[in-house]
């Protein structure tokens, strides 16, 4: 939520401890093994100059007015919004507008003030950023023209101008363009044709972005209530203003009508995959606060089956101690496995715990919480409670209230994302000169830890790029199939698997393929598949084992009728 205070990049360093431990996992005996670097090989294997780094990040500033033309300041905050949504990716960290405005506040420089570039280049040293976009736009009561200008921070240089021009009431399509504009820049390998992605990027109407941008410049929260309800009615399907609004109403405990704007953000919605995830938090949020626990459930399980952060294992296991599940438990668990230094997670575990009835895990626990906030009065209460003194007897619970578990208010998935890019990015520099087997193989490695604690959609990029590194493995494919195939998506598993096997023949794929034809009732083909991986492999356990389904299920259907 970008008007609620947070610390700035807290994760940074804390929350995502699981990402830094499978990178030096996997990528410390990765670089001992890797072959001598190539002197040839695929261009995919190689880093060719000019061409995007994965892992690079970005700040926009506000484009400057040039045009004597009164009430279009709100223009210039709407270009950094549009590129962050445009432009934010696996590959490209966008930093938000929260980010910007704590690296503001630190260098003193009042949020709504233009700074001069040399302020700026202070800025983005401060916040390790590679790209500044800078810009300005000029209305001359016909035509809009805007011109934005990257500033590379590593090679200490400003990349040519690019410039868009178009009427004003086409806004959404002139930032589209200059975003398409900045990507050629950075990315000399970028195919997207650039009215294909103009027409991709659907911007909202201008009368509905001038709102939601008001709505972001405003200073209260009644103001920002009123345009952002303008711009959802004039734009219903307008995801990003339908979260803004719901977290200014949970902002100010207004929990019936957040839940109401919260609930309106759609998951199908067009590059809403981010909002959606966020709106369901603060959705989870707000029901819990109104005490209807089965929707918060409901909305924290959305976020954790796409993006399992620590807060929201957290939140889940607070809403399954209210409702009396023992799952609460396990919640608790993931969410220390995920961030082992907060404090909050070892108290929760060690109040469910003691409600539980395992004296000896709660005082564990709680002397964990104690351990990283020494200043936790209602941890140390907890634990004094079940620590007998010297000679005494432990005392009774039974008149004593338990305390509550403590559920997280602060979504950091921005600075989840921030991270992992910039990680990402370490690593592809390390291996930039790499045999692209060895490039691939940590890709694909990484890629199978992820899934392994629940990062699927982080998973499959790595899977994608393992196979974009080293078009000539199989294995990143295979990989692909396997866990399409689990998510129970058929026809991309099939794509996966077929595509796999014209690289290379393996039991593997066809495993795959029979595990579909079977589901299918394509039985004979479900039969050749497998024949062709005994073939290669006859003492495949798995194989085996799918024959004997093949068996079964012809046998069950050879049964005559009753």
């Amino acid at each position: 939520m970008r008007h609620l205070p947070c610390r700035y990049n807290q994760l940074v360093v804390k929350r995502t401890a699981v990402f830094v431990f499978l990178f030096s996992l996997l990528l410390c005996p990765l670089l001992r093994a890797q072959d001598t670097p190539a002197s040839g090989g695929t261009v995919a294997g190689q880093i060719v100059a000019g061409q995007i780094v994965a892992g690079q990040t970005m700040v926009v500033i506000p484009f400057e007015n040039d045009s004597p033309t009164p009430g279009l300041e709100w223009l210039g905050e709407s270009f950094p919004e549009t590129f962050h949504e445009q432009l934010n990716s696996p590959v490209l960290y966008v930093a938000s507008r929260g980010d910007r405005l704590r690296a503001y506040d630190r260098q003193g420089i009042p949020a709504g003030v233009h700074a001069s570039r040399a302020t700026l280049y202070r800025l983005a040293e401060q916040m390790d950023v590679d790209y500044v976009v800078l810009g300005s736009y000029q209305y001359d009561g016909a035509r809009l023209t805007a011109i934005a200008q990257l500033l590379d921070m590593r090679a200490q240089k400003l990349l040519p101008e690019v410039k868009e021009s178009g009427p004003l009431a086409d806004l959404g399509t002139l930032q589209s363009a200059l975003a398409w504009d900045l990507l050629r820049q950075i990315r000399t390998d970028f195919s997207v044709p650039k009215d294909r992605y103009i027409a991709s990027a659907a911007p909202a109407r201008l009368d509905a972005l001038e709102n939601y941008t008001r709505g972001i410049l405003a200073t209260t929260a009644d103001e920002k209530v009123q345009c952002y309800r303008e711009a959802v009615r004039l734009n219903p399907d307008y995801a990003q203003a339908w979260l803004e609004l719901g977290e200014t109403y949970y902002a100010q405990r207004a929990y019936e009508p957040a839940i109401t704007a919260l609930s309106q953000v759609q998951p199908s919605s067009l590059m809403s995959g981010a909002v959606a995830r966020e709106a369901n938090f603060y959705l989870g949020l707000a029901a819990y606060a109104h005490g209807d626990f089965a929707k918060s459930e409901s909305a924290f399980e959305f976020v954790a089956a796409r993006l399992p952060l620590a807060e929201v294992y957290n939140d889940l296991g607070v809403v399954a101690a209210r409702r009396g599940q023992k799952k609460a438990v396990e919640y608790f668990e993931k969410a220390i496995e995920n961030d082992p230094s907060d404090a909050d997670y070892h108290f929760n575990l060690g109040v469910t715990l003691t409600q539980a009835g395992d004296r000896v895990g709660a005082a564990r626990e709680l002397h964990a919480a104690l351990d990283h906030r020494p200043s936790d009065a209602e941890a140390k209460m907890l634990l004094d409670s079940m620590t007998p003194p010297t000679g005494g007897i432990v005392p009774s619970s039974a008149n004593s209230k338990a305390p509550l578990e403590r559920i997280k208010r602060n979504y950091e998935e921005d600075a989840f994302r921030q991270l992992t890019t910039q990680m990402g990015g370490w690593a592809e520099q390390r291996f930039a000169r790499s045999d692209p087997r060895a490039h691939a193989r940590f890709h694909l490695e990484l890629g199978k830890e992820l899934l392994v604690h629940g990062f699927t959609t982080e998973a499959e990029a790595e899977f994608h790029h393992a196979a974009a590194v080293d078009p000539s493995s199989s294995a990143p494919l295979l990989a692909l199939a396997e866990d399409y195939d689990a998510r129970g998506d058929a026809s991309q598993a099939r794509a996966q698997a077929e595509a796999a096997l014209h690289i290379r023949e393996s039991a593997d794929a066809y495993l795959v393929l029979g595990r579909l034809n079977l589901r299918e009732n394509r039985m004979e083909a479900a039969a050749q598949d497998i024949n062709r991986a005994l073939q290669l492999e006859p003492g495949n356990p798995a194989v085996q084992d799918l024959k004997h389904a093949l068996a079964a299920k012809l046998a069950e259907k050879a049964q005559p009728q009753p």
